[in-house]
């Protein structure tokens, strides 16, 4: 589980435990996945485990001690990300571009291509791309943000072609707006009027980690066998509603 730190991958954690299941909690902030452990009811079910995901090298480190720990990884979620300024492509330096699609794109390719030799020799196992409404649409970000989550999608697209009929399943999950430290305006400053935005889309209210945590379960169980390739998509209408929120 990367990204385990906060938000989305802390609330991931948590409903995967109580499901019964072993979690290596990965975040570059060691801290930040100790404390995710600590707060759990059974905490002996999990480790913290730091990792930079656009680090080769820190990902292969990651994913040999979760290995060594259990044997096996059935499940990689691949849920660590970024997002950035919102500016306009012309005001965007190439270091900031290159810096989002590190985390967002190049992080999930990575981390995939770390597990994918264990799954295959296994016969089973199960990959979760966290992707974003801006992989279907403009506006929910700048352009490095944009690029990197449509790219998400065609990475899980790809993965699930390449890897499908070996036993691998892959799918990525597309969160509106959801009530992460990352998203909520108090903690970012170049968000566009995000209150605004969700009073415009039919759910009118702010997604919360715990849900899509819920349905990325649901994903990685064997209920979910069938569901190759796909781009969930769980916004409360974002995109149903078929205008720009802003």
């Amino acid at each position: 589980m990367t990204g385990a730190g906060s938000g989305m991958g802390r609330a991931m954690v948590g409903e995967f435990v109580s499901r019964g299941a072993y979690v290596a909690a990965l975040d570059i902030n060691m801290a930040r996945a100790v404390e995710t452990v600590e707060k759990l009811e059974k905490p002996e079910m999990a480790i913290p485990v730091q990792v930079d995901v656009s680090d080769p090298q820190s990902v292969q480190r990651g994913v040999e001690t979760i290995i060594a720990r259990w044997g096996r990884i059935d499940l990689l979620c691949n849920n660590a990300g970024i997002l950035d300024g919102h500016a306009p492509a012309h005001e965007v330096s190439l270091e900031e571009w290159n810096r989002v699609m590190a985390v967002n794109l190049t992080g999930p390719f990575l981390m995939s291509r770390a597990v994918i030799p264990q799954m295959l020799a296994q016969g089973k196992g199960a990959i979760i791309n966290t992707a974003s409404t801006s992989g279907f649409s403009a506006a929910g970000g700048g352009s490095a943000y944009t690029a990197s989550k449509h790219g998400v999608i065609g990475l899980t697209r790809q993965l699930t072609f390449e890897y499908g009929a070996r036993g691998i399943r892959v799918n990525s999950i597309c969160p509106g707006a959801t009530a992460t430290p990352l998203a909520l305006p108090e903690h970012n400053a170049a968000s566009p009027d995000m209150d605004l935005a969700i009073s415009k889309v039919p759910a009118r209210r702010w997604c919360q980690p715990e849900e899509i945590a819920k349905l990325a379960a649901f994903l990685g169980s064997d209920d979910a066998d069938y569901v190759h390739g796909s781009a969930y998509v769980m916004d409360g209408g974002w995109l149903t509603a078929a205008r720009d929120p802003f």
